[in-house]
């Protein structure tokens, strides 16, 4: 038995031609017969730290019989000079999250995955309070299951008012141990309640993890970091893959 969740999330390696960059995490969306790959918009670019790469892979499994099997999938960046992902702002500014549409048809014929819809975004009757249980799905460092190709999970604690974006920016707070990599993991909430439009995937997708936050205030030698870390706002996503 697999638990579905871990086949919502791919692992992202950058690429500059043949030159690796950086490992970090993504995960699927579908809305109707489209596909998406979704991740933090710096993992596709980041001018503060000079990384532009030009295409990215993600592994897959080719086999559901057998999680074992797996092959790279090679997704370019840019075509004819023009970015091929999607971004997203808000009042506040750029918004950390992007989606890159996969083309269905060029994906191995037994390809094993599992996406988050619309329906798995929260509703006005899904009640997430402060303090609720997350997990975050990801490849922290790039560690994962190398036999089984399969991500691991961080439980995580909503360290924020759900209802109330943090600061008036676009994103709420986790209480979670993350690392590099970790960038563009999903962030989820389990459900119990039976719901049909969710399929075998009984998850709430709440945010996507972006990055570690801390105070530059805090003194380096007599002050722990804080441990918190930002999440966007997973409703972003209709916005972003609208035609």
């Amino acid at each position: 038995m697999i638990d579905t969740i871990l086949l919502t999330a791919a692992r992202i390696c950058t690429f500059e031609e043949r030159r690796a960059l950086t490992n970090a995490s993504g995960f699927f969306f579908a809305r109707g017969e489209r596909l998406f790959l979704v991740t933090s918009r710096h993992v596709l670019r980041d001018k503060p730290s000079l990384h532009f790469p030009n295409r990215i892979e993600i592994e897959l499994h080719t086999d559901p019989d057998n999680l074992a099997e797996s092959t790279g999938f090679s997704i370019p960046l840019y075509g004819d000079g023009k970015s091929l992902w999607r971004q997203g702002q808000d009042k506040s500014g750029d918004i950390d999250v992007a989606v890159i549409e996969i083309e269905r048809a060029a994906l191995p014929p037994r390809t094993l995955y599992r996406a988050f819809t619309p329906e798995h975004l929260p509703g006005r009757l899904d009640l997430v309070e402060v303090g609720s249980s997350l997990l975050v799905v990801g490849f922290p460092l790039g560690f994962h299951d190398t036999l089984h190709h399969m991500p691991v999970v961080r439980q995580a604690v909503l360290a924020s008012s759900f209802g109330l974006r943090f600061k008036g920016e676009g994103y709420f707070l986790t209480d979670a141990r993350t690392h590099r990599g970790t960038s563009g993991a999903p962030v989820v909430m389990r459900v119990y309640s039976q719901d049909q439009a969710r399929g075998d995937l009984p998850w709430l997708l709440l945010g996507v993890h972006s990055a570690r936050l801390d105070v530059g205030s805090r003194d380096l030698e007599l002050d722990e970091a804080l441990g918190l870390n930002c999440a966007w706002y997973a409703d972003i996503l209709m916005t972003l893959t609208e035609y």
